[in-house]
């Protein structure tokens, strides 16, 4: 078992794996993997700057979803956002 510490509520928990969120702060995160989505629905082609900044969230919120596979990158073009 690991000893991790819930980026949220900072609350220490076990888990059989490395992580960054408790099981009660779950919920949160999603919320926050949402409000990305719905961001990439209105702006496709945003890189995780743009969306950080669009959603005034830390660049490595993006980062994190995109290691964990949650979000991918693709190539592509995109144009400034008004």
């Amino acid at each position: 078992m690991r000893l991790n510490k819930c980026k949220f509520c900072g609350q220490f928990y076990r888990s059989a794996v490395q992580g960054v969120v408790c099981p009660r702060c779950v919920p949160l995160d999603d919320i926050l993997f949402s409000r990305i989505e719905n961001y990439l629905q209105k702006y496709p082609n945003s890189n995780a700057l743009q969306i950080s900044e669009g959603l005034e969230i830390p660049i490595m919120e993006v980062i994190r979803y995109i290691d964990e596979g949650r979000l991918a990158v693709s190539k592509g073009s995109f144009s400034k956002i008004e």
